[in-house]
């Protein structure tokens, strides 16, 4: 008899032993638990992207104010300024004596002698007035050229005319890429062919 009483105890217990372990592990589990919300929290904001800095807009630009040369009395002193880079190396992004692009050459000629103009090439194409015709170009106009002969681009050279000699003959100030500043002749086989247009920056020619 002691051993069933015995034995029904144990098994009494047993049975209230795994009921509160069963509840206690149910009552870890609960969503509403407070030590794990809080842990959840954190997990959360730890997983927030950092706020990223205000776009900062870059201020408006201004179009850079150009001086038309004057008249053709500058006409002798901007060749003879020009000329005096001859021999000049060729560098891209070039503005001075030690290196010097097409674009360069005729903004810094200018320059020494007191007129703003455009430096880069496609703008200085676009300054002033178009010679319409090759018979028509004079000394002191300018001369725009494309990559490829005989086909249309975007404009790639520029150069300063300094003589003309005869209807073939126009004698053109630029800088090579691979002989630096020199004179040339706009009707040799190489520039004609590339040759696009000619404008007249002085005004009253």
């Amino acid at each position: 008899m002691k051993k069933q009483i015995t034995f029904s105890t144990f098994l009494t217990f047993s049975l209230l032993v795994s009921f509160l372990f069963f509840s206690c592990d149910t009552l870890r589990k609960t969503p509403g638990n407070t030590a794990t919300s809080k842990s959840s929290r954190r997990t959360l904001i730890s997983k927030k992207p950092a706020a990223k800095p205000p776009v900062r807009r870059p201020a408006p630009s201004t179009r850079p104010s150009y001086s038309n040369p004057r008249n053709t009395s500058d006409i002798p002193q901007v060749v003879q300024v020009a000329r005096t880079y001859t021999g000049t190396p060729y560098r891209s992004g070039g503005n001075d004596k030690n290196g010097i692009d097409c674009s360069g050459l005729i903004c810094s000629v200018y320059s020494e002698v007191g007129m703003k103009v455009p430096r880069i090439s496609w703008q200085q194409s676009e300054f002033g007035q178009e010679v319409g015709q090759l018979k028509d170009i004079k000394a002191g106009d300018w001369l725009f050229f494309v990559p490829e002969a005989g086909k249309e681009g975007y404009v790639s050279h520029a150069g300063i005319v300094t003589d003309v000699r005869s209807s073939q003959e126009i004698i053109f100030i630029h800088a090579s890429t691979s002989r630096g500043v020199r004179e040339d002749n706009l009707f040799s086989t190489y520039f004609k062919g590339r040759f696009v247009k000619a404008m007249r920056p002085f005004q009253g020619i």
